[in-house]
């Protein structure tokens, strides 16, 4: 890794990309447990080696070693590359030793991405603890649960006590109230002992607000031409963006090698703007595929809004280890987190409008058709939401691999004033229609931690930064909703919790003694079991599943039908009734693989029922 501190024969040696200083200096820590500014540091000049870079080797540096760098006369900053900076953001990094923990899944070669049951948790509020090893106690659950992989929010470390993770800092460490680097890649390791793929969550469209420094060393690291919520975009197309498309490159790498994650989901690139050829997601994407090679399983997985289709392109089937003949070779990214699946849902069951929900008001229950048969429900269709701008691409073509369903997030959840989980806002009978749509169709579901058993803990918005940012993005928070008309009143706006608070973070963490409610432990039961339906009957005939597979026909105001021709050419279909009202329908063809309508076979179907079929080739010929 060129960025960072390096262990090698003759010590350690310690870089850093300042474009914008004449001079550097290391600060190196005489005592391992100094942690206070200036306390017993050595003060050692760097070695410009051209083109904003600095160097020095230390000989008697070591794994453990605190260090800092000092620029522009005076400031002393933590490495930006720090793999690990054990006093928060502000203060010192630690030299670790990536070669020092143990490996022991040699053997572990990931899974291939149509088996992915994805399980979307924070780590700090998954479990009492809060940490890695909180995590790792309930693996043994989570593979009860059916689910094949866990996908960690951001670990990056970020400024404070608590956070999502998406105001990171510092994105090569991994937050020291987790544990520290040996604790995540043990994580990791008894994932893989009991098949769990375990895929992170990076942000590579900004840094947070606090605790980033590099716009006072490297302002090449940004750039005025282009803007993002957040400000100044990322640099990826100006002067000086070949080393910022390096740390963010080798940001990717050093996590899929390093840690053995096995895939990456990049957050809103959509904010990323990048004028150059290639698009910095089409290099990291190749040098990802090309440094993995074929030994291993590597899945990378996007959020864009804009809902391009162009990243998630399939080329020609190429050699593999586990199936040379009909695994497709993924040229880009496996694929892309729906949100247009989650606000069709969202709005057949609890019938909210506002927002963003307004897009989908019209027909929700044809939005949900094509999203389950072609991937996007806008694919160039104009977003009243968005100022009435043209959204997304065509989709069909692409299988329905290509997309990961789901009913909650950490964004669906946590973007709510207050928090709450769709169990708090639909009828029972509504979210486990939903629920047996998403998990079982074709496509890629994702579940948010508590929803297999209807948590009862909101999942809310909270941070900690200092005190100069806590009441602007308090008052930030509250007037996000004032497009909502529930919150047009300054005082409903003012009853929204505070995300600076602790108790907004405390109020997050998962309730585990809730499954000794016995209705708690129902909802459990109910996803245990689609999850196992899917497991036996459906994830066996994705493999080899194409684009233009499916096809949907919306036959009543609550009435869906769609099929698939699965990768096996058995023919999935699935028959719902989204609605509050019975109604009649005929009974699709195939053996039955779950039903929640007793009434179906007799041609009708009564509110928020669902039924699945399939039926096999051979009974086709």
């Amino acid at each position: 890794m060129p960025f960072g501190a390096q262990i090698t024969e003759r010590g350690v040696r310690f870089r850093l990309w300042a474009p914008g200083c004449e001079r550097v200096a290391l600060c190196v820590a005489q005592h391992e447990m100094a942690r206070e500014p200036g306390q017993r540091e050595r003060v050692l000049p760097m070695d410009a080696c051209g083109d904003g870079w600095f160097e020095r080797i230390v000989s008697d540096a070591h794994a453990g070693t605190r260090y800092r760098f000092e620029v522009n006369d005076g400031l002393r900053v933590p490495d930006p590359a720090s793999r690990f900076n054990p006093d928060d953001v502000h203060g010192a990094s630690e030299v670790i030793d990536p070669a020092s923990f143990g490996w022991r899944d040699a053997a572990w070669h990931g899974r291939p991405w149509e088996e992915a049951v994805i399980y979307e948790l924070h780590v700090g509020t998954f479990s009492p603890e809060g940490t890695f090893a909180g995590v790792m106690a309930r693996l043994d659950y989570l593979a009860a649960l059916g689910v094949t992989a866990i996908e960690l929010m951001p670990v990056a470390d970020f400024p404070g006590a608590r956070s999502w993770g998406y105001d990171g800092v510092l994105p090569f460490a991994p937050d020291s109230r987790y544990g520290r680097p040996d604790d995540l890649k043990a994580l990791i390791q008894a994932a893989h002992a009991k098949g769990l793929m375990v895929l992170l969550d990076v942000v590579y469209n900004h840094f947070g607000p606090e605790g980033n420094y590099l716009h006072v060393y490297a302002k090449k690291f940004f750039t005025e031409r282009h803007h993002t919520p957040w400000g100044a975009a990322i640099n990826f197309d100006g002067p000086g963006s070949r080393d910022v498309r390096g740390f963010f490159i080798h940001n990717a790498l050093y996590w899929l090698h390093e840690y053995h994650f096995d895939g990456l989901r990049l957050d809103a690139v959509h904010a990323i703007v990048d004028d150059s050829e290639p698009h910095i997601l089409i290099e990291l994407a190749e040098r990802v595929h090309a440094s993995i090679g074929r030994e291993r399983h590597v899945h990378l997985i996007l959020e864009n809004d804009a809902n391009e289709a162009r990243y998630l392109g399939r080329g020609p089937s190429v050699a593999r280890y586990d199936a040379p003949h009909v695994t497709p070779h993924v040229t880009q990214y496996d694929a892309q987190w729906n949100d247009d699946i989650h606000h069709a849902l969202h709005v057949l069951a609890t019938g909210e409008t506002d927002g963003y929900y307004a897009d989908y008001a019209d027909t929700p229950i044809r939005h949900l058709g094509r999203c389950l048969a072609e991937g996007f429900a806008y694919q160039g269709e104009v977003s009243a939401y968005r100022d009435n701008t043209v959204r997304g691409a065509a989709s069909a073509h692409l299988p329905p691999q290509a997309f990961v369903s789901f009913l909650q997030c950490h964004d669906q959840v946590g973007n709510r004033a207050f928090g709450e989980r769709i169990t708090d806002i639909a009828p029972e009978a509504a979210v486990r229609a939903a629920a047996a749509i998403y998990l079982l169709a074709p496509g890629i579901p994702m579940l948010f931690m508590g929803e297999e058993f209807a948590a009862r803990s909101p999942f809310r918005f909270f941070c900690d930064f200092g005190s100069e940012l806590r009441e602007a993005v308090t008052q930030g928070r509250r007037r996000e909703f004032a497009r909502f008309a529930r919150f047009a009143d300054p005082a409903m706006q003012a009853a929204i919790p505070d995300p600076n608070t602790a108790e907004s973070f405390l109020a997050s963490k998962l309730d585990w003694d809730s499954l000794e409610d016995e209705a708690h432990a129902g909802w459990l039961t109910y996803y245990r079991d689609l999850l196992q339906l899917r497991r036996e009957s459906i994830v066996p005939r994705l493999r080899g599943i194409g684009g233009h597979a499916a096809k949907y026909e919306v036959f009543a105001p609550g009435g869906l039908l769609v099929q698939w021709r699965l990768g096996d050419g058995s023919t999935l279909r699935l028959l719902a009734n989204v609605s509050k009202e019975e109604i009649r329908a005929a009974a699709p063809a195939g053996q039955t693989v779950f039903a929640s309508s007793a009434d179906a076979a007799k041609g009708m179907l009564g509110p928020w029922s669902v039924v699945w079929t399939l039926e096999i080739e051979e009974e086709n010929t």
